[in-house]
């Protein structure tokens, strides 16, 4: 029998370091091990049918897929997600490397009893392959819908499939635990990063996450870099067998921290419909609370204490890059008008924190979209968005307060600001652990415990013809060139407010700021 070749494509390599080339052919070999072991057991006489009803390329269908005896099946990559009320909805998702029958999650109140059982839903994903580049491969995401929980409760789980039992006493070392969102938490942690990928920084980024205990983590787009160009064009350099190193070393963060993502260029796969959605379609469950989750499932919205968070997917009004620029007619731009009118109307919410990917204001690398600030940023001001949350540019880099396209009010390290009198702060977090970008020659970073004279920046914003208009920036308060996140505490009662800190991957503090409301 010939075997594929799983040397790393050209595209690929260029844009990985020696670790993440180890890892890559690493796990290239584990699954064609995997693949041989499940034909030499499926001709031994354990092979059972089962059909597949998922995502698929636009190439020919896979085959009528079989499934292994499911004791030889380990699951992996398990991540959670909110459904639309995170007090008493969890999505539960994760990957086989082969097909298995009757996949599970188990749920209960103590690791040793988890007595519900709530069947989940295959998506398989086909991608076909490209002679001498990758081959065709198939990849199983399993999802489970929790609904009906407990506020403020913690919950033990295990997920499985007939031949794998995670209440054996076997299995038991791969149960996992999340906690629903309290009724009405006086405070709460959550984090932030985008463009991660595969790297040490992105795994050190996920161990900085865990030392804040937050409730949820934000990833505001590019998430596994399986595309390297991020063109949204099947020219891009593209492998789906990335997906599996992502969530693999996610797991650890991401099985217990509900990861609630957003797309970015690079998450546009062209080699799926709707508009290279398919594959995300495919990976995660997110809440179904977006103007439709059906083709566009990084826009949503959902509602943890007094905050109010709105995923957008950038894509849509992007002028640098654009693939999808359009592709939802202008419904997602109005459905974000209506949603930030109905989260600023209810007197449940104190703040609305809007995250996406590409930059409405930065000096670094892809600078600023003016797609972005054309189509969503009169809508910012008119609704009083609390704070924005970026990715896009691989730096860390914060706006003072912008109110009409120039600074409002002067927001220095350590300052309070208020959205309702000084405009909103737009925070670039792009250092999830992907290669690192730089800023404009002769620009200096500035950030806490070296801080530098506050100079304007020339930099450029791109237009709707794809030219670059320079600009000069005045806004551009924090800079940090280096593996970064966010840390945002959540306060309610008589004076709410959300305490933002950016931290370093080894958890040193860079920058923090405050928001508060009619302060």
């Amino acid at each position: 029998m010939d075997l594929p070749d799983f040397g790393i494509p050209p595209q690929l390599a260029s844009r990985m370091g020696m670790a993440e080339q180890h890892e890559y052919l690493r796990t290239k070999l584990m699954r064609r091990r995997t693949l041989v072991t499940a034909g030499a057991v499926a001709a031994g006489g354990l092979l059972t049918g089962c059909g597949g009803s998922g995502a698929r390329g636009s190439a020919t269908p896979s085959p009528v897929t079989s499934t292994v005896h499911g004791s030889v099946v380990s699951p992996f990559g398990r991540h959670l997600a909110f459904g639309a009320d995170p007090k008493t909805q969890m999505r539960v998702s994760w990957q086989v490397p082969l097909a298995v029958r009757r996949p599970y999650v188990r749920i209960g109140p103590r690791p040793d009893e988890l007595s519900r059982k709530i069947g989940a839903e295959v998506r398989d994903l086909h991608t076909p392959g490209v002679t001498g580049v990758r081959p065709a491969l198939e990849q199983y995401y399993l999802h489970a819908a929790l609904d009906g929980l407990h506020p403020g409760t913690t919950y033990y789980y295990g997920v499985g499939h007939d031949g794998f039992d995670p209440a054996s006493a076997a299995h038991r070392s791969t149960v996992g635990s999340f906690r629903t969102a309290p009724a009405a938490p006086r405070s709460f942690v959550f984090t932030a990063f985008g463009d991660q990928g595969v790297s040490r920084a992105a795994a050190a980024n996920d161990h900085v996450v865990l030392r804040q205990k937050p409730a949820f983590h934000l990833h505001a787009g590019d998430i596994c870099y399986a595309d390297t160009n991020g063109q949204g064009k099947k020219t891009d350099g593209y492998d789906p067998a990335y997906w599996d190193l992502f969530l693999k070393q996610n797991e650890p963060v991401a099985r217990s921290v509900p990861w609630m993502v957003t797309t970015g260029n690079h998450d546009m796969e062209a080699w799926y419909s709707p508009d290279g959605y398919g594959g995300q379609l495919a990976r995660w469950s997110l809440p179904e609370s977006g103007f439709d989750p059906r083709t566009a499932p990084g826009v949503y919205s959902f509602t943890y204490g007094n905050v109010a968070f709105v995923a957008l997917d950038a894509n849509d009004v992007s002028y640098e890059i654009p693939a999808n620029f359009g592709y939802t007619g202008g419904r997602q731009t109005k459905w974000l008008d209506q949603e930030l009118a109905r989260l600023r109307a209810s007197s449940q919410v104190d703040f609305v924190v809007v995250f996406f990917h590409h930059c409405a204001y930065s000096t670094s690398t892809h600078a600023s979209d003016g797609g972005v600030r054309a189509e969503w940023l009169p809508l910012f001001a008119r609704h009083q968005v609390d704070l924005v949350i970026n990715g896009h540019n691989h730096v860390y880099e914060r706006t003072d307060a912008v109110r009409n396209g120039a600074v409002g009010r002067p927001a220095p390290i350590g300052a309070s600001t208020d959205p309702t009198r000084d405009g909103i702060v737009y925070v670039t977090a792009g250092g999830g652990g992907r290669d690192l970008y730089g800023f404009p020659p002769g620009v200096r970073e500035s950030y806490e415990g070296h801080v530098t004279r506050h100079d304007s920046v020339d930099t450029f914003q791109w237009t709707r013809s794809k030219a670059a208009r320079k600009e000069t920036a005045e806004w551009s308060r924090v800079r940090y060139r280096g593996f970064s996140l966010l840390s945002v505490e959540a306060e309610s009662g008589a004076k709410p407010a959300l305490k933002v800190s950016a931290l370093t991957d080894e958890g040193e503090r860079i920058d923090h700021f405050e928001v508060r409301r009619g302060a």
